[in-house]
């Protein structure tokens, strides 16, 4: 099971806004009070105030968990496994305690000490750990209260998966006044992953036209192997003069064997969604019927964009799947690591959110 920002909002939301609640750390001064919460994904707005220092409820001010910080959270929570919440968010957020003292008094959530791995040259101690926050769905407790879990996990603290990109170069033409360069420097890391997640599935990449002059590796991607330098030799493509069109401009395009074409697929970063829609609902008209998934990949606090954008009539046809950044990023960082080879095209899925079939 797989936790969104829509499911801790609403945890935090049935919370009684007329309470006042405390920190997990018993140490750490102050008081907290939910003021407003926004639904699906946020943000919650609070207050709080330390009595020792002379607040008071009138004079305290109102702060925002916002969207992302609550998705941030989301993706780093698994079932029954306990997370540090501070090095989740790594020490920006000032509201990052208070998240956290809100989920521990919601009933599915514990917070807990496991132990700690230490390990100095050839000597490997188990040591007192620190405060972690941890999801225990199958046993509640009663809301508006924290409960200690008395885990026996131990953990290590250093992170064993990590996503790296190599340094990518922009051509000059992208770099035009309008186009923010860190959302497009985004927009070309997922392509790199995809391309590379397309190479060890034994797919062949098509990378938008105006693409393909991003530099990785001191290499135009557009000269990548397993990059499709062009659609013109594509036999699912080229016999038909509008799909050509339509597909130049389509983010990315996997290929399989000459014959099968496994997902088109937009990243959304830098524009709206409905563009990419729009883009891949040309395509899917353009050419005879025919069996692929039609993906958006985007940030992980815009999948409700998504689903909504997606889920308009005009799109129904494209059956939209939701991919991710954390699941283009947990993938690509699966295969580096472990080199998997012979898994089947149905193991895309498993990453994959099917707009239609979550509405129903």
């Amino acid at each position: 099971m797989r936790l969104t920002a829509s499911n801790l909002v609403h945890e935090i939301g049935q919370l009684p806004k007329d309470m006042i609640y405390q920190y997990v750390n018993s140490k750490t001064p102050g008081m907290i009070r939910i003021m407003d919460v926004v639904y699906p994904e946020g943000p919650i707005v609070i207050k709080r105030i330390n009595p020792k220092k002379g607040e008071t409820w009138a004079n305290a001010v109102e702060e925002s968990i916002s969207t992302g910080m609550i998705w941030r959270l989301a993706n780093a929570l698994f079932q029954n496994h306990p997370v540090n919440v501070e090095r989740v968010f790594g020490g920006s957020y000032n509201t990052r305690s208070v998240l956290e003292a809100l989920l521990a008094h919601t009933p599915q959530f514990y917070y807990c000490y496991p132990g700690r791995i230490e390990s100095i040259s050839s000597n490997t101690n188990i040591k007192k750990g620190h405060k972690h926050l941890m999801w225990c769905p199958d046993d509640p407790h009663p809301a508006g209260a924290m409960y200690k879990s008395q885990t026996d996990v131990v953990i290590s603290e250093v992170p064993t998966v990590d996503v790296m990109y190599d340094a990518l170069v922009l051509p000059d033409q992208i770099k035009t006044p309008e186009l923010d360069i860190e959302m497009k420097r985004r927009h070309s890391q997922m392509q790199i992953a995809l391309i590379e997640i397309g190479q060890h599935l034994g797919f062949r990449t098509w990378i938008a036209q105006n693409d393909k002059g991003i530099v990785y590796k001191n290499k135009k991607i557009g000269e990548m192997e397993s990059v499709v330098s062009s659609l013109r030799n594509e036999k699912l493509i080229a016999p038909f003069e509008d799909a050509y069109r339509a597909a130049l401009m389509i983010d990315c395009i996997w290929f399989k064997n000459g014959k099968l074409m496994p997902a088109v697929m937009e990243v959304e970063h830098s524009t709206g969604v409905t563009s990419g829609l729009t883009r891949m609902k040309g395509l899917q008209d353009a050419i005879p019927p025919f069996p692929t998934r039609y993906v958006i990949v985007a940030a992980d606090d815009e999948r409700e964009k998504v689903f909504k954008e997606a889920s308009k009539p005009q799109f129904h046809s494209l059956n939209t799947r939701f991919f991710s950044y954390s699941a283009v990023e947990e993938m690509y960082a699966l295969f580096k690591k472990r080199n998997i080879k012979g898994v089947t095209e149905e193991f895309l899925d498993s990453f994959m959110e099917p707009v239609l079939g979550k509405l129903a």
